[in-house]
């Protein structure tokens, strides 16, 4: 491929409580390690599949039992889940998570890791602290703690977390996502302009891949 040294940008609009977005980011790496995407700029950008959530989030089982119509809905929900993820590496454990957290703040944080050159390092501790370890990643001393293990500054990222810094960045890049037209995640957008909905399997993202690949070229 003539333009596969090019640099390729690779936007994936993401809520890091939502599993079909962690789903979809193993099956983006099985897509890269076919080896013939060449080079990429991944940034991870924010959505909130329930902004209304209060600040201290809610108790998960109650939440998602109401939104999503019952006990039996949602067991085999999670049982498709965990054997999709089985098959990607992903070891959901829904049993373990208490909490269905606002997640402004953790957005905030990954943007920040994104200035810190982290951001993927981040978006992937904060998937498995939720989804495999069961831990509140709305909780301010749990994203302070994620952002350590990746290398960031804990105590700046505790101050700005603090404060209101860059919520309204955050909420406009929510904004700009739906008025792209995005209403469910994961959403790939490839080149700027390849746009790609839900957790897809590799082998059709590799193929957006190339076809961002042969945009770049014509």
């Amino acid at each position: 491929m003539p333009h596969s040294t090019q640099l390729l940008a690779i936007d994936v609009v993401s809520d890091v409580v939502c599993p079909w977005c962690f789903l979809g980011k193993r099956r983006l790496e099985q897509a890269l390690a076919q080896g013939e995407a060449g080079p990429i700029a991944l940034r991870w950008r924010p959505y909130q599949l329930d902004p209304a959530i209060p600040t201290g989030g809610l108790g998960r089982r109650a939440y998602l039992a109401n939104k999503f119509g019952g006990e039996g809905r949602l067991a085999a929900a999670h049982e498709r889940l965990s054997a999709l993820g089985a098959q990607a590496g992903i070891a959901y454990d829904f049993e373990r998570i208490e909490r269905a957290p606002n997640t402004l703040d953790a957005h905030r944080l990954i943007r920040w890791a994104g200035s810190a050159g982290v951001q993927d390092k981040v978006v992937e501790r904060l998937f498995k602290l939720y989804f495999e370890q069961g831990r509140d990643i709305g909780d301010r001393a749990v994203l302070v703690g994620a952002a350590r293990d990746c290398g960031m500054d804990g105590d700046a990222a505790r101050e700005l977390l603090a404060t209101d810094a860059d919520v309204e960045a955050v909420r406009a890049e929510i904004a700009e996502a739906q008025a792209l037209g995005v209403s469910g995640v994961p959403f790939f957008i490839f080149a700027s302009r390849f746009g790609v909905s839900g957790a897809q399997g590799a082998d059709v993202l590799a193929k957006a891949i190339a076809q961002a690949r042969r945009g770049d070229a014509s």
